[in-house]
């Protein structure tokens, strides 16, 4: 509590009248007056990106910049205040929206783990449920659709390295100079009762380890404000992932994290989504090839067996990459606008290394030439993409 009075003290001496400091005045004034770092004052005077509050409840905010402040460590000299000065209050920023219901896709299939998601979210219980899968396997659309199928309202949060508490419950920021709290998107759906999808969630830090007491389901006390909240019924939280939180052992997802056991422990399940089975995903092609009016049935059938080889031959380790059912549909994409099938498939293996695009390019030439995986298979049971790729099917 002396250091606290100290620094208040310290800050008061250099106010310039706007009552606002930047992060390394506050800590050029701690460090002169012989005062540890103050955590305590960058968490409760915060009210803007790189702002902290002499007082919150009216500080004075200059119009323009504030004045430059020299610190020295003994005496410490102020340059003179800008003349101009306005006061700030401290207001609740709230955005009312209608509906949050995602928009049905009717060209979706569902498949793997749909059918348990679907009572999951129908139940209403508050069960938080991590789903992890390689990419472009449909994680977050199944969650998405299946929110649509049930008219549940759905807040997508995309998570990254760089997501903090402020992006996902709260915090203060400058809004016409005035200090206004904003709502994060989770407390959000907390009242709502909606479902809270936490998109690549291994892509999150240890930052994300305030979302503690929501996961456990109980109510929770914005620290900002004051305000206790208790989740509406219905309010849940889905996570979708590449990896289960324990980072990428194959390097395939360098920005996957490691996170906490602790943070983990507090997903009831934690499910894998795998690709669809062929017979499937050739529902979900011929769907989006209706979508953009270029349905070809043949080059669907063709498209799910190249697919099917390929993720066979990655699971058998015999290569490093693989087409997703994503993939597929911006091929389709790319047919629709071309009318080309091979130039549809070069465009959309482009992303890979030189020796891979031309390798899947190879394989294809096969499929589309009649080759299938059984006759691949017909002298062994293991298939790889060199075996494709040497074999003469002419």
């Amino acid at each position: 509590m002396e250091n606290r009075a100290k620094l208040i003290e310290v800050l008061s001496s250099l106010d310039n009248g706007s009552g606002v400091f930047s992060r390394i005045q506050v800590l050029e004034a701690a460090k002169g007056a012989g005062i540890p770092s103050p955590k305590w004052f960058f968490t409760e005077r915060k009210i803007g990106r790189n702002q902290y509050a002499l007082n919150m409840e009216g500080v004075a905010l200059v119009a323009s910049a504030p004045a430059p402040v020299i610190i020295k460590r003994k005496p410490i000299i102020t340059v003179a205040p800008a003349p101009e000065a306005k006061v700030v209050t401290q207001a609740k920023l709230t955005v009312e929206v209608d509906d949050l219901v995602p928009a049905t896709d009717p060209t979706y299939v569902a498949f793997g783990f749909s059918r348990d998601l679907t009572k999951i979210l129908k139940s209403r219980i508050f069960y938080p449920t991590f789903i992890s899968g390689l990419s472009g396997n449909g994680k977050t659309t199944m969650v998405e659709q299946t929110c649509a199928k049930l008219g549940r309202e759905a807040i997508r949060i995309n998570i990254s390295i760089e997501t903090d508490e402020d992006d996902l419950i709260g915090g203060n920021t400058l809004v016409d100079g005035n200090v206004v709290y904003r709502e994060g998107p989770v407390l959000t759906a907390m009242k709502r009762g909606a479902v809270c999808i936490l998109d690549e969630l291994d892509r999150g830090s240890n930052k994300l380890m305030c979302l503690q007491a929501i996961l456990e389901g109980k109510p929770y006390f914005n620290k900002k404000t004051g305000e206790v909240i208790t989740p509406a019924s219905g309010f849940n939280i889905i996570a979708t992932a590449n990896t289960k939180g324990r980072g990428s052992d194959d390097g395939k997802f360098m920005s996957a994290q490691i996170l906490d056991e602790a943070f983990l422990e507090r997903f009831a399940i934690t499910v894998d989504q795998e690709y669809p089975s062929p017979a499937t995903e050739k529902k979900i092609i011929l769907g989006k090839m209706g979508k953009v009016n270029k349905v070809d049935e043949d080059f669907a059938d063709k498209l799910v067996t190249w697919a099917d080889i390929i993720r066979k031959t990655f699971r058998e380790g015999a290569i490093d990459e693989l087409v997703s059912t994503r993939r597929l549909e911006h091929i389709v994409n790319a047919y629709a606008m071309f009318d080309d099938r091979m130039k549809s498939i070069e465009l959309c293996v482009n992303r890979f290394d030189e020796d891979t695009r031309q390798a899947f390019s190879d394989l294809y030439t096969k499929v589309d030439a009649g080759a299938t995986l059984e006759s691949m298979s017909a002298e062994s049971d293991e298939v790889t993409l060199d075996v494709v790729m040497d074999e003469d099917f002419s």
